[in-house]
């Protein structure tokens, strides 16, 4: 089990990250800064706090022990003279701000960019909604479900003969979050060397367009939108999930075509290779089901483990389906350290995903568990006490 250490450092120990944002995509953004060191200080309401810490199982606010690691807590009363003053101290003395008010609502805060600029000319200012600061949908509130729902993502998930699918977490606050954190370290190196700040308008739409972005050029070639097909592939073959006969799972890519001859022997029909069905990858395509039918009588005969064997013997692309209780046990898991154990005074300990990414000259690490509400409050003030 790892510990948390205030000795470990991190490339990013001069940056401090004033984290006003709420729920999951200014935490993703900020846990990457903090997790390389920055010192992110969560600005949150002292009665229910970030309400990340209101996702709860059995009791427990495991999500924001995920996501707030490595962070402080400070409460503030936004709405008091005394707490703006507070807060725009520490604006003066800080690199990195990030809010996710519905838009204009940080100027009704008296804390308008131009102001915070005016504070801090370096400054860099991330706003996080789920339609951007600009265009006819800035007034409206952003969630990522409907954002999920509205950029196509969730017409293309799923199968053509049932409703569009959500995705089983807020992927869309996800991805927004790691472009955020992307965004926040472009926008430092301009700082950094010209000493000029800016704001970053995050929508949680475009980032999550941007991954399916390719369906636009398709449908201005073809005319048609691309229907949703399960785990296959539109443009290409074999590529699915197959049962097996101890109930388990693999999945199988051909998506290139020496890998999808390879497949052929592997299964023991060489011979189409040189059906016209299934000879090219464009014919493969239109007779997808034909192909997933013959492979996955071939995969429903065998165990997992055997034909996880047949297919890495013929160096064939499959893997397992895992389940996260598959994975903490998992050899790649374990050997990688892609989990890990981290002490906690309620659990004992909590599993979580490591450090992403891995640097080879200057790795991030993990300082200290996600804070209570409020812990840090104290501490802060007198820091600020000590600031010019």
């Amino acid at each position: 089990m790892k510990k948390f250490s205030l000795d470990v450092s991190g490339p990013l120990k001069d940056v401090r990250v004033l984290d006003l944002s709420r729920l999951v995509a200014g935490n993703m953004l900020s846990v990457y800064l903090a997790d390389f060191g920055a010192d992110v200080i969560k600005i949150e309401r002292g009665t229910t706090g970030d309400d990340l810490r209101n996702w709860r199982e059995e009791g427990h606010d495991i999500y924001w022990k995920v996501y707030g690691r490595n962070k402080r807590s400070m409460v503030l009363d936004l709405k008091s003279q005394e707490g703006l003053e507070h807060l725009k101290k520490l604006v003066r003395h800080s690199q990195v701000f990030v809010e996710n008010f519905v838009p204009g609502g940080l100027e009704k805060m008296g804390l308008a960019p131009e102001l915070l600029l005016e504070l801090n000319p370096s400054l860099v200012i991330v706003r996080i909604s789920g339609w951007g600061q600009t265009g006819p949908f800035n007034h409206k509130p952003g969630f990522g479900t409907l954002v999920e729902a509205m950029s196509g993502f969730a017409f293309l998930n799923g199968y053509a003969d049932r409703p569009p699918v959500l995705p089983p977490l807020a992927l869309a606050d996800m991805i927004a979050g790691v472009y955020g954190a992307a965004g926040v370290l472009t926008a430092l190196r301009v700082a950094e060397k010209d000493g000029r700040g800016q704001v970053i308008d995050l929508s949680l739409f475009e980032p999550i367009f941007s991954v399916i972005a390719s369906e636009a050029t398709k449908y201005k070639l073809t005319g048609v939108p691309t229907m949703r097909s399960g785990n296959q592939s539109t443009h290409t073959a074999p590529r699915n999930i197959y049962e097996c006969s101890d109930g388990k799972f693999v999945a199988m890519s051909g998506s290139m075509q020496s890998m999808a001859m390879r497949i052929f022997d592997a299964i023991g029909h060489p011979e189409l290779k040189t059906d016209p069905r299934f000879c090219t990858n464009d014919v493969r395509v239109l007779y997808r089901d034909e192909l997933d039918a013959i492979i996955g009588k071939f995969i429903f005969a065998r165990t997992q483990a055997q034909s996880l064997d047949i297919f890495e013997t013929a160096g064939v692309t499959v893997g397992p389906v895992c389940s996260v209780a598959d994975l903490l046990d998992h050899p790649f898991v374990v050997g990688r350290e892609a989990i890990v154990e981290l002490e906690d005074y309620e659990l004992g300990s909590v599993s979580m995903h490591n450090i992403v990414p891995r640097l080879s000259e200057s790795p991030g690490g993990f300082r200290r568990p996600a804070p209570a509400l409020g812990e840090h409050t104290a501490e802060i003030l007198a820091e600020l006490n000590d600031l010019l």
